[in-house]
């Protein structure tokens, strides 16, 4: 029964992403489409008039096979970025938690103050993420990092070139103070500070994947050579479909111009359109998970005040 239940949604999902306008790329190919069927009414009209355009059909061959191959290496391509992407944005929330949880657990609090600092601590780990996601952006710092830091700090923010590795900094200053403080031994910190170092790592694959674009040449080559595939397809066409060429056309430079523009689409996986990463849902849960963190203590020190019998003071 559940089994059938799941198929029956995933038919219905089916169907209604068959019409999904949102996040299509027919928008962008659509003004495209229209030129190469204009083009191909253009060839008719001509051959029509007796002027002899064709070409053999079989003369296409060479071209659509070398064409497609280029256009699998390029979304392969394209593919290889986003994907790399989320695995480093995967990394960054396993690492905010892991480091979350080990500043929570393992930094000892001997005034009510160390827990107000602890805290503060914890909201950078996702300031950290929230001025990850701007920097990759190209966004400038806002009001979205103001619950997780001072005013003061917020303020210094604005002024830096890369925020995040700001942030960063405040949180490796506060895990060695904590060190020299005496409530955190150096195992604690040295591993605190790998956790750290993980996210800085993040940081820098991010800023790999925005800054190396799919080079020029190849871009250039391959719009050109879509371009003339699809201008050549009429005079392939026109002997043997005559009014039909424009429709073939149409479908034919829906596939070509569609494959490109889905490359286009997720070669930077760090911008907002429907489909890029998800970061603003990332952030979100990541604030989600350290506020329930900050809410609880730990079971071991929850237990001790809860039954001081079961610790007894040392003589």
């Amino acid at each position: 029964m559940y089994m059938k239940k799941f198929s029956d949604r995933q038919q219905r999902l089916w169907f209604r992403l068959l019409f999904e306008w949102r996040g299509s790329v027919i928008p962008a190919i659509l003004p495209k489409i229209l030129f190469c069927g204009m083009f191909s009414i253009i060839i008719i009209v001509i051959d029509i008039s007796g002027y002899n355009l064709s070409l053999p059909l079989e003369s296409g061959i060479v071209p659509s096979l070398v064409l497609g191959l280029l256009l699998v290496f390029r979304t392969n391509t394209a593919y290889d970025r986003f994907w790399e992407g989320r695995k480093a944005w995967g990394t960054l929330i396993n690492t905010v938690r892991n480091l979350a949880r080990t500043i929570w657990v393992s930094i000892e609090e001997h005034k009510p103050e160390d827990r107000n600092e602890k805290t503060a601590t914890l909201r950078l780990l996702v300031a950290f993420a929230i001025a990850t996601k701007l920097h990759l952006r190209s966004e400038p710092v806002n009001e979205e990092l103001v619950p997780f830091m001072p005013y003061g700090c917020y303020e210094n923010l604005k002024n830096m070139n890369n925020p995040p590795l700001e942030v960063a900094f405040w949180i490796g200053d506060y895990l060695q103070r904590q060190n020299d403080k005496g409530s955190l031994n150096a195992y604690q910190l040295t591993s605190m500070f790998k956790l750290l170092d993980s996210l800085v790592d993040v940081l820098g694959i991010c800023e790999r994947i925005l800054k190396t674009p799919i080079p020029l040449a190849y871009n250039i080559h391959l719009k050109q050579l879509i371009l003339l595939y699809c201008c050549t397809l009429p005079f392939q066409l026109v002997d043997q479909f005559r009014w039909l060429t424009p429709l073939l056309v149409c479908l034919i430079s829906f596939t070509v111009f569609g494959i490109e523009e889905i490359g286009i689409e997720i070669e930077n996986p760090f911008g907002d359109d429907p489909n890029d990463l998800p970061l603003d849902q990332i952030c979100q849960t990541m604030k989600r998970n350290i506020e329930d963190l900050i809410t609880l203590a730990p079971c071991v020190r929850r237990w001790k005040d809860e039954h001081p019998e079961d610790y007894p003071s040392d003589p």
